[in-house]
């Protein structure tokens, strides 16, 4: 397993549009990835689940991944949210 934590640093936080595309990312990986924010943990490939974290502005979230293709799936992700403006990492 390796994992990655974030703090959102876009004014809105994750909203719906970036959430689905952060969705999309993961789903094109076989391992299996969460997403842990406010004592929270979702599975990272259900749109809903990420929708009900409600990550704001200021919010520390963490991305694990776990499988075979967990450090392509990580690498991927932690672009994907740097490059939307999302977050950095910390």
């Amino acid at each position: 397993m390796v994992k990655r934590s974030f703090k959102i640093t876009n004014e809105t936080g994750i909203h719906a549009r970036p959430a689905t595309t952060l969705v999309n990312c993961c789903m094109e990986f076989n391992s299996h990835i969460t997403l842990e924010a406010l004592k929270t943990i979702v599975d990272f490939k259900s749109i809903m689940g990420v929708m009900s974290l409600g990550i704001y502005s200021g919010a520390v979230i963490e991305v694990r991944c776990d499988g075979e293709d967990e450090n392509e799936a990580l690498e991927a992700i932690s672009e994907k949210i740097v490059s939307l403006g999302l977050g950095k990492e910390i």
